[in-house]
Parts: structure tokens; sequence; C-alpha cells
């Protein structure tokens, strides 16, 4: 075959310049006996990461939403599910996102009764960061045809509420934003 244009073997300008591989050369491979990287790089852990509140000076709420949570029941073995809310007003900290979902990820394979699982989770984050307010919403899923809600609380202590300020809602007919 005769090479057509100003490159042998009509490979183009990128082939022309590029070295050609000794024949030495060889592709380096991992060897069957080294460790391959996790596939998961995290794991469940009930360290809860904190940082420090960027506005201490104020009042506001923090919303977090679990919709997926997981234990399993303690007499039975079968698994249970809820949509945790968490309500907290910070105060010096604040919990970070990723350790909370590994926190919450951490249970899925411990045995726990709705109400002791749902007070250990509001001990937990009040140890961690000591809010000015923490409340933990869990809505456990239906189980036998029992419906169950669990509502725990923390105030610390000295600490109200600023008054709640009820604002029109958007049509202006009377119905408040909150």
């Amino acid at each position: 075959m005769i090479p057509s244009g100003p490159y042998p073997n009509g490979r183009g300008a990128a082939a022309a310049r590029r070295p050609a591989a000794p024949s030495t050369m060889a592709k380096k491979f991992p060897s069957d006996a080294q460790a391959l990287p996790a596939l998961t790089p995290t794991r469940p852990s009930k360290d809860l990461q904190v940082f420090a509140n960027p506005a201490p000076q104020r009042d506001y709420l923090i919303r977090f939403e679990v919709p997926e949570f997981t234990c399993l029941c303690p007499l039975t073995g079968q698994p249970d599910f809820a949509h945790f809310t968490i309500e907290i007003v910070p105060d010096r900290r604040c919990v970070e996102l990723k350790s909370l979902k590994m926190y919450f990820w951490s249970y899925r394979d411990e045995g726990a009764f709705h109400e002791r699982v749902t007070n250990i989770v509001l001990d937990d984050l009040v140890r961690a960061i000591a809010p000015r307010f923490a409340r933990i919403s869990a809505d456990w899923f239906v189980r036998g045809g029992i419906h169950t809600r669990i509502v725990a609380e923390h105030r610390k202590r000295g600490w109200t509420p600023a008054p709640e300020i009820a604002l029109p809602g958007p049509a202006g007919d009377g119905t408040a934003l909150r």
C-alpha cells in the first residue's frame, strides 16, 4: 500500500509525533496479592462530627429530614422503618451532615425499641452540640396495624425562644406563614 499524504502509514500528524513505545515497556497492573481500595469509602459510625456555628449571635432553626431510617425490632429481628425529623436551634456548634448520615446508618443492624432509639438520638445530638433547643420526631411506619410517632425535646436551661411572628400568607387571606 502506498501511504497517502505526508505521514507514513496514513496515521495522521498526532501518530507521527508520538514516539513508538519500546517493546520492553510493559503496563503495570496491580498484582492479585495487592489489596484493592474498598468500594465503600465510608462506614457506619456513631461519631458525630461538629463545626462552629457560623451565626451564634441569633436563634435560627436547622431542620433535617431523614426519610430512610432503619433499625431492627429487638423482639422479632425484622426491620423497622421510620422518617425522622430533627429540628435544632444551635448554640456554639452544629452537626456535620455526612457524620449524621453515617450515624443514622449505624442503626441499620441494631435492635432497638422505637421509644429508646428516638431518645438515644436526641441524647447523642445534645451531647455532641449542646443546642439551645432540639426536637426529634420519629414517624414509624405501620407495623402490626399500629402507627407510632414519638417526639422528644431538649431545651437548654435558661433558654427561651423569641416570640413567634405570624406573617400574612401570600394571598393576603389571613393564612399565616410560619
